[in-house]
C-alpha cells in the first residue's frame, strides 16, 4: 500500500512539472534510431571486430547500429539449420530497425553486390523502411563492367550480356 500510495505521488509530481525523472536505459534507446548495418562486410576475416567499429561509428552519432552478426548462432547448426537460423534472425533484426545502410561495393568481383545483401535491400524496401546504400568507388556501372563489343543494344560484356544499354539515356550511366 505504501508503494502504490508514494507511485501516486511520483505521478502526481510528474503531471504537475515538478518531477522530470531521468529516462530509463531501455528508454533512451528506445528514442535512437536503429540502424541495420547490410553488407557482405559479415564474411571479412575480421567481421566480429568490423562490425564492432561500425556499430561504435553508429553510436557516435547517435544510431544503434544493428549488425547480421550480433546473434549467437547456436553451434549444434549445421548447413540448412544454421542458414535457416541467420535468416530468420537477420530478418527479425531488419523489421526492427528504422533504417538500412547498405554496403553495396562489388563482392568476390566488380559489378554487382552480395546476393544476400542485395535480398535485405529489397526485404527492407518491402516493409516501406529507408534504404541508404553506399560503395566506396563512385564509378558508374557502366564504369565499373567492362564492355568488350556494343550492339545495337548497348555494351556487351566478356559473358556476353548486356553491361548498358544504348537509348536509356543518362539514368543508366548514373547508377
Amino acid at each position: 500500500m505504501a508503494v502504490k500510495r508514494q507511485l501516486n505521488r511520483i505521478k502526481r509530481r510528474v503531471r504537475e512539472g515538478k518531477f522530470d525523472p531521468a529516462p530509463l536505459p531501455i528508454e533512451r534507446a528506445a528514442k535512437e534510431p536503429r540502424v541495420y548495418l547490410a553488407g557482405f562486410d559479415v564474411f571479412r576475416q575480421d567481421a566480429k571486430a568490423h562490425g564492432e567499429h561500425l556499430k561504435q561509428l553508429c553510436r557516435d552519432r547517435g544510431f544503434v547500429g544493428l549488425y547480421p552478426l550480433d546473434g549467437q548462432l547456436p553451434s549444434c547448426l549445421q548447413g540448412e539449420e544454421a542458414a535457416r537460423s541467420i535468416y530468420s534472425a537477420n530478418v527479425d533484426l531488419i523489421r526492427s530497425a528504422d533504417v538500412v545502410m547498405a554496403n553495396l561495393d562489388g563482392f568476390r568481383g566488380p559489378g554487382e553486390p552480395d546476393s544476400g545483401t542485395a535480398f535485405e535491400v529489397g526485404f527492407a524496401v518491402a516493409l516501406a523502411k529507408p534504404v541508404w546504400g553506399y560503395r566506396s568507388n563512385a564509378e558508374t556501372l557502366a564504369e565499373r563492367i567492362e564492355a568488350t563489343s556494343v550492339s545495337s543494344a548497348g555494351g556487351v560484356c566478356p559473358a556476353g550480356y548486356l553491361a548498358w544499354r544504348l537509348g536509356v539515356g543518362e539514368a543508366v550511366a548514373s547508377l
